[in-house]
């Protein structure tokens, strides 16, 4: 016979449940906006915000250009890492609901989110920033892709040794393994939650900053190509053989990016 969850349990079932609603819905806001400016970069219908957008890619940057493109970087970011984080998010809402059964201090899960936000945010800036370089010297297209097969040569090549790296696979055990940071990393109050998400931000962005970097190669709105760098990021993170995936993923990652770059040599 099996006995009926305790009002505790019950309790933590609901929240885990509510908690994995909300990051659901970050997330699907997240890719409206993304699917919203890619289908006004494809000149469907050209509003203010991707008629911005596309412009700044064949004209000198203003400051508006800049806001927009951040803007968009932090969002995507947002759609792709968030659902990336959702064991570790669900696991500090476990924890601070158990905490708050026993009358024990507790904090929002909100507050690590938005920690963990804030670094992809920063990571956002520097992409922006890149883009911007990058667009100056000629070496993007109008969608945001690699006009120079040497520059997308060798983003991959990049990407693909970094996955070989330890320092790789030191941020990487970090995010497979939420309840041991949580056991190394917990910190009290609202000031420690915040900590707590920026941390576990900084592993994440360490473990994956160079693939997003690759978001150069084949486009930053390139849809297909979004979807699979979040799906990899979140199998990395999830798969007992991430670390394998990782290897066998960084051989591939180098013979593409040394293809690139012989083909773009002979051309």
């Amino acid at each position: 016979m099996v006995s009926s969850p305790s009002p505790i349990e019950a309790a933590l079932s609901k929240d885990r449940r509510t908690v994995f609603l909300g990051i659901i819905v970050v997330a699907v806001l997240a890719w409206a906006y993304i699917l919203y400016l890619a289908w006004q970069m494809q000149g469907m219908d050209m509003g203010a915000m991707g008629n911005g957008i596309a412009m700044a890619q064949v004209r000198p940057w203003t400051g508006v250009d800049f806001g927009l493109m951040f803007l968009m970087w932090a969002v995507m970011m947002t759609a792709m890492m968030v659902p990336t984080a959702s064991p570790m998010i669900l696991l500090f809402a476990s924890v601070n609901r158990n905490r708050r059964e026993q009358d024990k201090p507790y904090v929002s899960t909100g507050i690590f989110l938005v920690g963990y936000v804030i670094v992809w945010s920063g990571f956002a800036v520097l992409a922006t920033t890149a883009q911007w370089g990058l667009g100056s010297l000629a070496l993007l297209s109008p969608t945001m892709a690699s006009s120079s097969a040497f520059l997308g040569g060798g983003l991959l090549i990049a990407a693909g040794a970094f996955q070989w790296s330890p320092v790789k696979y030191a941020c990487l055990s970090k995010c497979r393994t939420p309840l041991g940071f949580m056991m190394t990393e917990w910190r009290d109050g609202k000031d420690g939650a915040m900590v707590m998400g920026l941390r576990h931000g900084v592993y994440c962005l360490g473990c994956c900053w160079v693939l997003m970097s690759l978001l150069f190669v084949l486009g930053v709105m390139n849809l297909l190509w979004i979807a699979a760098l979040a799906a990899f990021v979140l199998i990395e993170k999830v798969s007992s053989r991430g670390h394998t995936v990782s290897r066998v993923t960084g051989v591939g990652l180098i013979g593409w990016g040394l293809y690139l770059i012989v083909a773009g040599a002979v051309v």
